[in-house]
């Protein structure tokens, strides 16, 4: 161990004489530094105008004056989605979603004005934050300041040196390990203190917080085995370079854009259009509630008067328009669900396919774990998704059920007594949004550190095998 700690200052001293290298570290850690600071400011300015705005459209819709309940269901509502406090590390798919939603009767609506679609193209090339700071930009640096590390020694003809006077290759290879490992450590410091700082401000997050930390730690870990490996292995410095920078190019760049795109190719999702078509098709299927010969809705007014035991719809105790705006809400939003589910167990589906490509680039793996211990991947957008649309059908329902029981058949026909009092639609609107659990989180992503891990193993194992090699069998 000590010869190993020799070996590692030793290469800290080259290290510093470096004319390029230490300037590239500073200037990594500046930019990680700034990417922690304009995220977070940006997260907080983001959710603190969504808070504005959904206080905005709450106290509008509760100031609306003595209307009709029918009117209220057309009027509508709007929700917005709260932001993770992580969201400030790894946006995730975030800017790529829309973020506000209409609510209203008769209809499931998409959540509109992603970041991504109102601002520059070169947005779409990825977010500067840490995260972003951490999986592309930091493997780039360790594989120029490493690369070299131990090829360096073979070039020289100091390897051999070293060995005919008696340091083992292991403790060689495990010195240069320790000090690329520090250079590593260095790197993940801005992103460190970021993560604190959002633990500190959001308690319930902090587990969360630290999950991130571990596996960006193993990511990083990971290229230093890779780079030490590849420096074990080439004869010249220059060759280990071209090797790592491949790599880079294709584990870190090419597979994680180049992965969606075949899975989408052999597994594709319905478009916009075509979804709403088969949407209308089957509202029509479904039957007119606003024809009174409709099949349907004629079966449902006999079963209505049969249980209140009348034989007209006036002699109803509730008012029948009422019952009928309730049964139809209830149908189309079925319909609505059910595609919902499809569309989502299709998109789980994809992501099933594609963490299948994590054994090839342990990057997508690391990204998948990223998003979702941040509450910024696919499901924590459904989750949203799923409860605005529970609180859409409970406040259309709650409005046509004061229609039902708050208003006569007669009144309602009389334009000037077809409208209830506004004090019954205080409270109605107000939306909280449950995010998940962090324990259900971070369950979610034991696969992918489970790759990460095997990755770990296998780049370990090789590693060993080439310093057993470089020594001519000795450890």
């Amino acid at each position: 161990m000590n010869a190993a700690l020799r070996v590692a200052r030793e290469e800290w001293r080259l290290l510093r004489r470096d004319r390029v290298a230490l300037p590239a570290l500073a200037l990594l850690l500046l930019l990680s530094a700034i990417a922690a600071f304009t995220a977070w400011e940006q997260r907080h300015a983001a959710a603190a105008e969504r808070a504005r705005h959904q206080a905005q459209v709450d106290h509008e819709f509760h100031a609306q004056p003595d209307r009709h309940p029918h009117r209220m269901v057309h009027y509508g509502h709007f929700v917005f989605r709260p932001l993770n406090p992580l969201a400030a590390f790894d946006a995730g798919i975030d800017p790529y979603t829309g973020h506000t939603l209409f609510l209203e009767g008769h209809r499931q609506n998409s959540a509109n004005f992603g970041d991504v679609r109102q601002s520059s193209l070169l947005l779409r090339f990825g977010q500067l934050t840490p995260a972003f700071v951490l999986q592309v930009l930091a493997p780039l640096l360790l594989v120029f300041i490493g690369h070299a590390a131990v090829a360096r020694e073979r070039e020289r003809g100091t390897l051999r040196v070293l060995l005919a006077q008696g340091l083992p290759p292991g403790a060689l290879v495990a010195g240069k390990g320790l000090a690329l490992l520090a250079v590593a450590g260095l790197m993940l410091l801005p992103a460190a203190v970021a993560l604190a700082a959002i633990a500190v401000s959001a308690p319930a997050s902090a587990a969360a917080a630290l999950a991130l930390g571990a596996a960006y730690a193993a990511w990083l870990g990971l290229w230093v085995l890779g780079v030490v490996l590849a420096s074990t292995l080439a004869r010249r410095g220059r060759d280990a370079l071209l090797a790592l920078l491949a790599a880079w190019a294709v584990g870190v760049v090419l597979l994680p854009r180049l992965a969606p795109e075949l899975v989408t190719a052999t597994l594709s999702l319905p478009t916009r259009l075509e979804t709403d078509i088969a949407v209308a098709r089957e509202l029509a299927a479904l039957g007119d509630s606003h024809n009174p010969d409709d099949p349907y809705f004629s079966a449902f007014r006999q079963r209505v008067l049969a249980q209140y035991g009348v034989a007209r719809v006036e002699d109803l105790p509730v008012n029948y328009k009422g019952l009928v705006g309730m049964e139809g809400e209830r149908l189309t939003s079925e319909l609505f669900a059910r595609h919902a589910r499809d569309g989502l167990a299709l998109q789980q589906a994809q992501l099933a396919r594609l963490s299948g490509f994590s054994l090839l680039s342990p990057a997508i793996a690391l990204r998948r774990l990223s998003m979702g211990a941040a509450g910024t991947d696919l499901l924590a957008y459904s989750r949203f998704l799923t409860q605005a649309e529970a609180h859409r059908y409970a406040l259309v329902q709650a409005l046509n059920r004061l229609q039902a029981e708050q208003m006569s058949w007669a009144g309602d026909r009389n334009s000037r007594e077809s409208r209830i009092s506004r004090e019954h639609w205080q409270g109605l609107a107000e939306f909280r949004f449950t995010p998940e659990p962090p324990a259900d989180a971070l369950r979610r992503t034991l696969p992918m550190a489970g790759v990460l891990a095997a990755w770990g193993l296998a780049l370990g194992g090789a590693l060993l095998l080439a310093t057993r090699r470089l020594g001519g069998g000795r450890p």
